[in-house]
Parts: structure tokens; C-alpha cells; sequence
């Protein structure tokens, strides 16, 4: 058997797995050959915050199959580490370095090193999204309740035909990208719950529903009113209240580091009256914002002059959202479940403090999840290294990083990529964090996934081209072969899966706005919802699924095969994204075994035909 000198992926060399606590005890074990005639060996680990680095001897230990093992018990206060090893032989001077995965190899130089993630040990995460299915609603497009709009803005056009295709032209007329709306509100949501409740949905995640003068909201011009279109405080609260009632949590868009300039706060343009930052130098809002020059020069968000950018840090700013009685507690106390924010890795670190301070105050329960595109344990923003996870701030983050893995493998295979890509974050982020990770294909802000899917070629194009192309039935064919493999890794990886609304049904679409087309009514593909209902009536039925451990099986080009495990619930999932048959022998634990969705083995043998899954658990 081949062994390595080090793999973090391993309890070999690395007890426990993953992230840890504070001051919680950490084995980490060089194995070294009998052939490197070792004099000494050595753990260097680097505080990220400070940059020094303090190297601990390893203790030699006992002997294994020609090979020895060197070790050390760490505990370390919360922080981010980096971490390697050097040793000194016979033959000179050493290091041990990261090398694909977790792996470690021999150099004679420095080179990539390990992480520890470590969190406060008080950090915990609600559990009731836990195992469940998030539902992501645009909240316009998805189903109207067809009740009459009231007090509706004159510079707001509403759309008669529900299928049509959404404005995509910036032309000035009545008719323009952004101020077109086709209807849905909450009270059509609420119509709709036992569709969700269908489906298996645990929580339904919608986009911004405050007032706002666009039909994507998030240009906020009022945090403590819904959008007339939508309804009122009182259709949220019912909405909320049937939900639970159906087991279902409503989590809401916070977007916070900019305001519209169209806003009851910035009011550029007078709608509120003529108060405002921008219209009174002495208003009350005018230290919300960043004023380089009164009144025309200010901060925007990625310099888009109708999002002023808002200053987290200011202590009025700041009292209104996370305050005793600010947005974040008003609309808890109305029956959310929680809050999603928008471009968290751009709000400052003493604002999302207080920010997790609040939620948790009010309800310890409620979810805190954050927009991050990144990996959220590492990533530095705006010159600073973040501390996202580690126990002041988010419960997790959206996983751009698992969905742009798993559509790069169903698109262009590398099995082994999508495995390293999980076991990244497996082993960065605390196990919590990881139970609820938002594990989408697809959202607002992307082409739909059945185009992402489908399409041979770039997908991309300017608007004029988007608007004029769709599938063609061969890639639509193709793409929901794809998406079904993607949907099945999507629901049985560590995390929760999210769905965006209509992707249950094949609705196709490139960018914004053709990603936010209307959900189908009547015109679902059946065979494809089907696909979704019956594959979350399995995500449902295995406490695997909801805090179970991954263990990686294989991972060889077109087949990714690995098992979720929770005492005596066992799941084992294969999925074979390729053209050809492929054939693997069950793991030895599955031996009594049988099939809850897609191919069933022969005994041991499983045989995965093109664009085929199958998802099997052990015999009570």
C-alpha cells in the first residue's frame, strides 16, 4: 500500500477532520520513511493575523510497515492558521508541502501550505433547515394572486401576457429593463405552499420584497414597507404563518450596503418629497451615505450611480437596520425565519457583528445566511482577510463553490475535480456551517442551469443575442439529462439544496433578465417535475442527508461515486455523466442493500449506463 507523508483528508494524520474549536485538542502526524534517516521533524504553523510562524518538534512515535510516525496535540485560539512541516536527515534539510487535495509530498523547498480553520466554540447554527429545501422565489415572476394592485407608480408597466419574455431593452419608453412586472405577490405564494410543500421545501428564500422602483428590488427605497405590488405587512405575516404551519421557514433578501437612489432615504429625485441625503444637506440620512462632493458626487455600488452606497459604520445608519427595534428585528418579529445578505463579503466586519448580534437576540433559531462567491473560511475583500464562519457573523453561505464544481463536471467531466472542490470545504468550514450551506445550480444572478447545461458552445452573449436564442431540441434534450445528474449531486452532497423557482420545470433562459422569466403554469415539464418531487421525497427520508458525514468513493472521469453516513443510516450515490456504461463493485458496507431512486445494482455490481444515477441505502 502506498502511504504519504501527510494527508489533512485522512484521521490518520489529522484528528479530528476539518474545522475546529477553540482550544480544541488537534493530532497532527508526519509519517516518514525508515530510508530519510530523520534526524528531527518539525509542525510550522503561521498565525494568518500576525504572520509570525511557530514551529513545534514532533515527537517520534512507533514504527509502521517501514515507516514512522512523528506527532504533536495543538490547541489554538479561534483564528485562521497556516500550517507545513520541515525535517532535518542524513541527506540535509526538508519540507513537507501541499501538493493535489490534501496530499502531502517531499521538497526541498517551500511551498503550499495546509489550513486549520478554528472557531469559537460557542458558534451554533439553527436546526431546523437542516436535511430541508430551500426554494428561491423572484418574487414578481412567480405566481399572482391575480388580486387587484393598488396605488400602483405611474412609471411602473404591467405586463398582460404572463409568459412573455421580460424588457431587456434600456430605451427610455414606458416599457424598460427593470420596470416591467408581471404580477406575483405574496398572496400567490401562499396559493402555492402545498406545491412546495410537495416538493419537500423546508424554506423558501425570496428576494428582496421591499418597496423598491424596479422589479428586482434591490435599489431598497423603503426597508419597513413591502412593495405595493406584493402586498402589505400583513400579507407577509400570513404568509409566514401558513408556512410554519406547513413546515416551511420564509428567509428575506437584506440589501444592505446600498439603498436605491430612488429612496425614501436618498430621494434624488423628490418622490418622497424634499427631504433625503441627496436633496438636504441636513437631513438625517445624509451621513448614511458617502458624500465626496454634495450632491452630485457619492460612492455607488460597483460606481452605478442609482445604488448610493450606504456607510455600514455610521452609528444611526447602523442602530436602523440592527437596533432593539431596526429592520432585522421588525420583520423577525412579523414571522421570518430568517435573512439572506446581499453581498456580505462587501459589509464591513463590525456591521455584520452586530448584525448576527441582533438576529440571534431576537431569535436564536433564525438563519443567517451570506452571499459570498468565494470560499467563505479564506477570502479577503477590501484588503482584509474575513471571518465569515467562525462564529461572530454568518451560519453560512451561498455554495458557488460546490455549484460551479458540480456544472463543471456534468458539462466537461474531472470527476476528481468536483471531489477536491468538496473536500475543500469540507475542510475549511466549521461542520455546521457546512450542514447548511446553500447548495444551488442556479439563482438571479446566473443564466438559468437547463441553459448552462444544454448549450455545447458560450452561452453568453449582449441581450439583443439573448433575446433571440433558445434552445434547440437536441440541447434542450441534453441539457436535461445533465441537470438530472446535477440535480441528484445537488440533493445528496453535505448542505441543503436550493432550488430555483422553475428549474423543477425545464424553464431555459440566458442572463438577466431572461433568467427571471415567469414559472410555467400549465405548461410544466411533467417528466422533469416528477424527477424533483420523487428526489425529495429521498433527501427527506435519510437523516444521512441532514448532518451525515461524506466519504468520498471514487472519482474517475465520467463517475463520481460517495456515501453519506449517519449511525445507521448509510446512502451510497453514483452518477455517471458520460456516453458510456460504467461499472463498480459496492462498497463492502453495502452488501444487504436496496434502491430508493434510479438504477438498482445486480448483488455488488452497479451497472451506470449514460447519463444515469442511482442512489442506494442499506436494509434495515
Amino acid at each position: 500500500m502506498q502511504y504519504y507523508p501527510f494527508d489533512s483528508r485522512k484521521v490518520l494524520y489529522r484528528r479530528p477532520y476539518g474545522a475546529v474549536k477553540e482550544n480544541e485538542k488537534l493530532l497532527i502526524r508526519l509519517l516518514l520513511h525508515s530510508d530519510a534517516h530523520v534526524h528531527n521533524a518539525f509542525l510550522r504553523i503561521v498565525d494568518d493575523r500576525s504572520g509570525d510562524m511557530h514551529e513545534i518538534e514532533l515527537a517520534p512515535r512507533e514504527w509502521f510497515e517501514g515507516y514512522r510516525f512523528y506527532d504533536t496535540d495543538i490547541t489554538l485560539p479561534d483564528g485562521l492558521y497556516w500550517y507545513d512541516f520541515r525535517y532535518t536527515s542524513d541527506y540535509g534539510q526538508f519540507f513537507v508541502v501541499r501538493e493535489n487535495g490534501g496530499r502531502g509530498v517531499v521538497s526541498k523547498s517551500e511551498g503550499v501550505k495546509w489550513q486549520i480553520t478554528v472557531y469559537l466554540s460557542d458558534f451554533k447554527t439553527p436546526d431546523w433547515l437542516k436535511g430541508g429545501i430551500i426554494y428561491q422565489i423572484f418574487p414578481d415572476r412567480f405566481f399572482s394572486s391575480a388580486v387587484p394592485k393598488n396605488n400602483i407608480p405611474e412609471d411602473r408597466y404591467l405586463c398582460e401576457e404572463w409568459s412573455a419574455q421580460p424588457e431587456y431593452r434600456q430605451n427610455g419608453e414606458k416599457k424598460s429593463l427593470g420596470n416591467d412586472y408581471f404580477g406575483g405577490d405574496l398572496k400567490g405564494i401562499k396559493e402555492k405552499l402545498s406545491y412546495l410543500k410537495d416538493l419537500g421545501v423546508t424554506c423558501i428564500y425570496l428576494n428582496p420584497v421591499f418597496e423598491a422602483h424596479s422589479n428586482h428590488r434591490y435599489n431598497t427605497a423603503d426597508y419597513l414597507k413591502i412593495d405595493c405590488m406584493l402586498g402589505d405587512e400583513s400579507d407577509l405575516k400570513d404568509l409566514c404563518k401558513e408556512a410554519k404551519e406547513n413546515g416551511i421557514g420564509i428567509i428575506l433578501d437584506g440589501v444592505f450596503s446600498h439603498t436605491g437612489d430612488d429612496s425614501i432615504y436618498f430621494n434624488k429625485y423628490g418622490r418622497y418629497g424634499e427631504g433625503g441625503a441627496y436633496r438636504d444637506y441636513s437631513s438625517k440620512y445624509h451621513n448614511w451615505y458617502k458624500f465626496n462632493r454634495f450632491p452630485d458626487d457619492y460612492a455607488a455600488w460597483w460606481g452605478v450611480p442609482s445604488l448610493p452606497e450606504t456607510n455600514e459604520e455610521n452609528e444611526s445608519f447602523s442602530e436602523f437596520i440592527t437596533g432593539k427595534d431596526g429592520v432585522l428585528r421588525h420583520w423577525l418579529r412579523a414571522g421570518i425565519s430568517g435573512w439572506r445578505l446581499d453581498v456580505a463579503d462587501e459589509l464591513p466586519d463590525s456591521f455584520l457583528d452586530k448584525i448576527r448580534t441582533a438576529i440571534k437576540e431576537e431569535n436564536p433559531e433564525a438563519f443567517l445566511l451570506g452571499e459570498v462567491w468565494e470560499d467563505a473560511s479564506n477570502k479577503i475583500s477590501y484588503g482584509a482577510r474575513r471571518r465569515f464562519l467562525r462564529g461572530r457573523q454568518l451560519d453560512s453561505v451561498m455554495n458557488y463553490v460546490f455549484a460551479n464544481a458540480i456544472i463543471d463536471f456534468v458539462r466537461n467531466s474531472n470527476a476528481k475535480k468536483l471531489q477536491n472542490a468538496v473536500e475543500d470545504v469540507m475542510e475549511n468550514y466549521p461542520c455546521d456551517s457546512v450542514h447548511l450551506l446553500m447548495n444551488h445550480i442556479g439563482t438571479h444572478d446566473t443564466a438559468r442551469v437547463l441553459t448552462v447545461l444544454g448549450r455545447k458552445d458560450c452561452y453568453t452573449g449582449d441581450r439583443e443575442w439573448q433575446s433571440k436564442h433558445r434552445l434547440t431540441q437536441e440541447e434542450y434534450l441534453l441539457g436535461l439529462k445533465r441537470l438530472k445528474i446535477a440535480a441528484i449531486l445537488q440533493y445528496t452532497l453535505p448542505g441543503v439544496p436550493s432550488v430555483f423557482y422553475g428549474d423543477e420545470t425545464g424553464v431555459e433562459g440566458f442572463g438577466d433578465p431572461f433568467c427571471r422569466l415567469t414559472y410555467p403554469w400549465g405548461a410544466e415539464n411533467t417528466d422533469l417535475l416528477n424527477f424533483y418531487r420523487k428526489l425529495g421525497k429521498v433527501r427527506r427520508g435519510s437523516l444521512a442527508f441532514k448532518e451525515g458525514k461524506f466519504k468520498p468513493f471514487i472519482a474517475n472521469g465520467d463517475l463520481f461515486a460517495f456515501i453519506r453516513k449517519k449511525g445507521s443510516n448509510r446512502v451510497f450515490i453514483a452518477v455517471n455523466r458520460g456516453e458510456e456504461d460504467v461499472n463498480l463493485t459496492l462498497p463492502d458496507e453495502f452488501v444487504n442493500v436496496k434502491s430508493i431512486f434510479g438504477t438498482a445494482p445486480d448483488n455488488d455490481l452497479l451497472c451506470l449506463h449514460p447519463f444515469s444515477y442511482s442512489v442506494i441505502t442499506t436494509k434495515e
